[in-house]
């Protein structure tokens, strides 16, 4: 393989000739183990965006020259149209801080921007990848500035419309089912009579607190660590630069990010983001107790509940013809399982805040982006692939109601607990209905019976 020699300050390294990375990726490259996991491509995007902002606030803060700061605003602008995604080699599991990413980012945007001023890629002349890429930022304002920003931007363009998406196939599954009456359950036992669509009507409203209590901790997300640079102090960047590239950043976005009010709170702890993941888990408990519900609800298609019936996607055995089995629903189930795990990991992450800096960021962006998108695409695909496809099965629900020894229980207004649960214990060893000792016992009319039920 054809090499080049590219320098840092541990001295001089050998890089593969076509690539645009430097030396201090290149000793990334070959230090850290190779899991396979790397930050995602729109986390390397954001930091690309937030260079080339950097860029521009500098050159207008006469601290960069022009012609470097348009080469790097050009290459910038190329790294986040996802140029050069095969160059971007860094492990996930590097440096705590994410220096090794930052770098990585740095000499690719200096490299190319030197090929645009010289027609030669790499090196540190004119354009150089500390001075002037990562001229008033470090990584250790710059990589939680970043998380911060592409977490909230797929809250906002993505987890949110989705879970709006299946909030309102529940609710109009909750309308449509409103006249059906069916069994309740608790403990898994038959419990007194409610509407098929009181229960969607409760797991859309599982959705809507869902989205709220998202929004909420989001909010949070808004603060960036930039400007903080080495330990939150500020050193080594003009006192105008965080301000003036966030108002860049909003601009670009279309959504509202401001200064952190404390620098070293930023940088030094991850709480906000626990707090996010936090809020992830509790959606993913909900989706578990919804999927779970659909997959009993729908069991059978003979032998179990069979109150409602999904959508047939696909042949469910290899071995058993004919057999349908709940695909969409076991699929959330196992996103559901993957971001509790990775909230566990962020939980545990956001400990690693000693002094002035947490040092387990890359870890902490990794598993915070996938949550979010897992729920996304999880939330999205219940919707459109089971919940919008779901019926009821009208006959069934009501024969359960028909039968149910907990009709018994709308008769302890009229004859107390004790002389219901008898007559309730007496339904069940001889296999009779309620309604069947009330009237053959003549305890009370028809008419009267199906009064205290409410029976419409």
């Amino acid at each position: 393989m054809q090499t080049r020699k590219e320098q840092d300050s541990l001295g001089t390294v050998d890089v593969p000739h076509d690539a645009y990375y430097g030396a201090q990726t290149e000793r990334a490259r070959s230090n850290f183990i190779e899991s396979g996991l790397t930050l995602p491509s729109e986390f390397i995007q954001t930091l690309a965006m937030l260079k080339r902002f950097a860029a521009e606030v500098n050159l207008s803060l006469q601290r960069l020259d022009a012609k470097l700061a348009t080469a790097i605003i050009e290459s910038a602008e190329e790294v986040m149209a996802g140029k050069f995604a095969k160059d971007f080699v860094v492990d996930l599991f590097q440096t705590g801080s994410g220096t090794s990413t930052n770098m990585n980012v740095n000499e690719v945007i200096a490299a190319r921007a030197n090929e645009i001023l010289t027609g030669k890629k790499g090196g540190k002349d004119p354009v150089h990848p500390n001075d002037h890429v990562n001229m008033g930022q470090s990584s250790n304002d710059v990589i939680p500035t970043a998380i911060h920003i592409t977490a909230l931007r797929a809250i906002d363009r993505e987890l949110i419309p989705h879970i709006t998406e299946l909030s309102e196939a529940l609710n109009e599954k909750a309308q449509a089912f409103k006249h059906i009456k069916k069994i309740g359950r608790t403990h898994l036992q038959d419990a007194v009579p409610i509407r098929l669509g009181d229960e969607f009507g409760g797991y859309a409203r599982q959705m809507a607190l869902a989205m709220k209590r998202i929004k909420s901790t989001a909010e949070n997300l808004r603060e960036l660590a930039l400007g903080g640079t080495a330990v939150g102090n500020g050193v080594n960047t003009h006192p105008e630069f965080a301000e003036r590239v966030i108002s860049k950043v909003s601009a670009y976005m279309g959504i509202r990010f401001k200064e952190a009010e404390n620098h070293f709170e930023a940088q030094s702890a991850k709480d906000a983001v626990v707090e996010v993941s936090g809020s992830l888990r509790t959606v993913a408990v909900s989706m578990i107790k919804i999927a779970n519900d659909v997959r009993w609800l729908s069991s059978g298609p003979r032998c179990g509940l069979g109150e409602i019936t999904l959508m047939s996607l696909q042949p469910g055995s290899s071995i058993m013809p004919g057999k349908v089995n709940p695909v969409i629903p076991e699929s959330l189930i196992q996103i559901a399982a993957q971001v509790i795990g990775n909230d566990t990991t962020i939980m545990l992450a956001g400990q690693g805040g000693n002094f002035e800096l947490n040092t387990m960021m890359p870890v902490i962006a990794y598993n915070l982006l996938q949550s979010i998108h897992l729920l996304a695409w999880g939330a999205r695909s219940f919707a459109d692939k089971c919940i919008q496809g779901i019926t009821a099965n009208k006959d069934t629900c009501e024969s359960y109601v028909d039968k149910s020894l907990a009709m018994a229980t709308y008769l302890v207004p009229v004859l107390g607990y004790d002389e219901a649960a008898a007559l309730s214990k007496k339904a069940h060893r001889s296999g009779r209905r309620i309604r069947e000792i009330v009237l053959e016992e003549s305890i009370m009319s028809e008419e009267a019976f199906d009064a205290l039920l409410q029976e419409d």
